[in-house]
């Protein structure tokens, strides 16, 4: 064997182990309404809710959804871009040992946020702990803020128009996503589908 060969074929193993995730695989990108037939069609397929407890009772989630949030209330109001907020940065740390208890690393794991921001970062914190097919639904349940263009510069033109125009539903959300594709979602809390922690009983002092 040519030595030169060998060693760069070596290099590359090393390289590989060493730099870990660097090469890591990303999540597999689809739409709701392609989860949505997954869930129809293909064994072994889960619609995983990673927003917090608050938007999956009070804005509402997927029928069958399971609730496992992947970030937290802070509890505390912050200022962004001149409005005023409820911070959702808070890290569960619980997220990877509580999903595990559930669900098998072959499963086909379909990773649902708000507008896709949580679902990308979950989904691929699942692929790197082992699990092999987990998916992030990119257009999330309520969707991007509207008007949305993967152009930045358009979407800045056409934010300026709509802002200077008042346009109804200016910023708002639910022009894509789950519910826009008219998706079955409710607000009615199922146990079977709540984030496990919260079933615990509490200890009785």
């Amino acid at each position: 064997m040519n030595g030169k060969v060998f060693f760069a074929g070596f290099g590359l193993v090393l390289l590989l182990v060493f730099t870990g995730g660097a090469f890591a695989e990303a999540p597999k990108r689809i739409l709701s309404i392609e989860a949505y037939d997954m869930l129809n069609t293909v064994p072994d397929t889960y619609l995983i809710d990673v927003r917090t407890r608050a938007e999956y009772q009070f804005v509402g989630h997927p029928i069958n959804a399971y609730l496992f949030p992947y970030l937290l209330w802070t509890g505390k109001l912050k200022k962004k871009d001149g409005q005023y907020e409820y911070g959702v940065n808070k890290k569960n740390r619980a997220f990877l040992k509580e999903i595990s208890k559930v669900f098998k690393k072959t499963d086909n794991l379909l990773i649902l946020s708000r507008d896709g921001t949580r679902g990308a970062l979950a989904a691929k914190e699942l692929l790197d702990a082992g699990f092999k097919k987990a998916y992030e639904v990119e257009d999330g349940f309520e969707g991007a803020e509207f008007p949305v263009f993967e152009d930045n510069h358009k979407n800045k033109f056409y934010r300026q128009l709509a802002k200077r125009n008042k346009i109804h539903s200016f910023n708002h959300r639910r022009h894509y996503g789950w519910q826009w594709w008219g998706l079955p979602w409710t607000y009615a809390l199922n146990p079977k589908f709540a984030y496990p922690p919260d079933l615990v009983p509490s200890k009785k002092k």
